[in-house]
């Protein structure tokens, strides 16, 4: 019995460094985390200049293994410091950026090369809301994410319709213009009208008759919906979330990992242990 109460305190110990953001001792591991994480994605920037490659390659290599054990380490006891780690870390969105920043340092063993993408580690800095506890911009995160969950159907259907009318002016546009203007197919059509009704017109493509200009035409116009229509939709989202939205801490319960409680929660809304 001793013994189990000795696990579960240096467990919870480890909890309040690894995941809380609120204690001093938390604080001082996400800041130093954050570091090793610049620090990390510094030397894969350096490592892609031909020239410091060159002269400090080994340099590197070490320091990126240094990296990656590291976080490897910190994932390892994220994993131990949680009840239920495949539900309450491993397959959230933190646990999921957190594989993936270790991950590419042991592909190199096999995929040469694959090291460069450990520059998604830089995603790992979304933690910095929380560590400063910066309310204003966890809070704008959290409205943003649910502006966006509540106009998940009304996007679909806007993208079904691009995609149908991006589908029907390439095809239209292959017809008219045909291989002489560069539409050699209904796919290189279709490129050509999502480029151009995403206002991006890189100019590789471009019709040469009349009939095909006058639909070119049409396809700018209707590229101004593709900006004004979901910057509409979001924003109704966000006024709705806004209007529902708490003020909340960072306070992460040990028991479900559950992270959304109000600023004067005591216990945890989802499970009822004590925060």
């Amino acid at each position: 019995m001793k013994g189990n109460k000795e696990k579960e305190s240096i467990r919870e110990k480890l909890h309040q460094i690894i995941v809380e953001a609120d204690t001093p001792a938390g604080k001082f591991f996400d800041i130093m985390l954050l570091v090793f994480i610049m620090l990390s994605v510094f030397v894969v920037m350096l490592d892609s200049v031909p020239e410091y490659n060159i002269k400090m390659h080994q340099w590197f290599y070490g320091f990126e293994w240094f990296f990656t054990i590291s976080f490897t380490i910190e994932y390892a006891f994220r994993i131990i410091t949680v009840n239920k780690p495949f539900k309450n870390y491993i397959f959230t969105f933190y646990g999921i950026i957190d594989f993936l920043a270790i991950l590419p340092t042991y592909l190199s063993l096999i995929f040469i090369g694959s090291q460069y993408l450990m520059v998604i580690r830089i995603l790992r800095m979304i933690r910095i809301f929380r560590i400063f506890k910066l309310g204003k911009f966890v809070g704008a995160t959290e409205l943003l994410k649910e502006s966006f969950l509540a106009s998940r159907h009304k996007i679909a259907v806007f993208l079904e319709l691009v995609l149908t009318a991006v589908l029907i002016m390439g095809s239209l546009m292959y017809l008219i213009e045909g291989p002489e203007s560069g539409f050699t197919s209904i796919p290189r059509g279709i490129y050509w009208a999502i480029v151009t009704l995403t206002t991006v017109g890189y100019g590789d493509i471009a019709p040469i008759t009349v009939l095909g200009q006058f639909v070119a035409s049409i396809v700018m116009i209707l590229g101004y919906a593709i900006i004004a229509v979901p910057t509409g939709i979001i924003t109704v989202g966000m006024q709705k979330a806004e209007a529902k939205r708490q003020q909340m801490n960072t306070q992460v319960c040990s028991n479900c990992y559950f992270e959304h409680h109000d600023d004067d929660a005591k216990f945890c809304k989802h499970c009822g242990n004590k925060l």
